[in-house]
């Protein structure tokens, strides 16, 4: 499992910048830094930490990609000193909403991905709406043009 995630890691990085390339429309560059934002704020929630950032930061595109360039080392960290007992430990948090939640390390990094893929698509669609050209997201076509191995 461990290896998949650092393969769904390099790609939610990919995934991520290419989004943020795209987000020619103010909607689409608020969900790259919602997207951002929220990474930020499980990234936290796994070191038993505050976040450091809100979860809809008001961030423009060169504080995104700054963002962006700072989560992989933080991601790959994470994962590099990660086995199978820390992908079992037990994350405690609260939520927005303020009701306190237990999930799985392996859980909250499937969600940050998925998370993430959701809001994207979201993002592409409004900048498609806008008349523009989204990113072109797709794991497949990450993997079969090499961006990720």
């Amino acid at each position: 499992m461990l290896a998949r995630l650092k393969r769904l890691f390099l790609y939610d990085d990919w995934a991520n910048r290419e989004a943020l390339g795209a987000a020619s429309t103010p909607r689409a560059l608020a969900l790259v830094a919602h997207v951002l934002g929220t990474e930020w704020l499980w990234l936290a929630r796994v070191r038993g930490q505050p976040s450091p950032v809100p979860v809809w930061p008001d961030w423009d595109a060169p504080r995104c990609a700054q963002e962006a360039e700072r989560l992989r080392p933080e991601w790959q960290r994470l994962l590099e000193a990660a086995g199978d007992e820390e992908l079992g430990r037990a994350v405690e948090y609260v939520n927005s909403k303020g009701e306190p939640w237990s999930s799985t390390v392996e859980d909250v990094l499937l969600h940050v991905v998925l998370h993430s893929a959701y809001h994207r698509g979201q993002a592409a669609a409004n900048v498609r709406e806008a008349g523009g050209e989204p990113a072109y997201t797709d794991f497949i076509h990450a993997v079969r043009t090499g961006r990720i191995a």
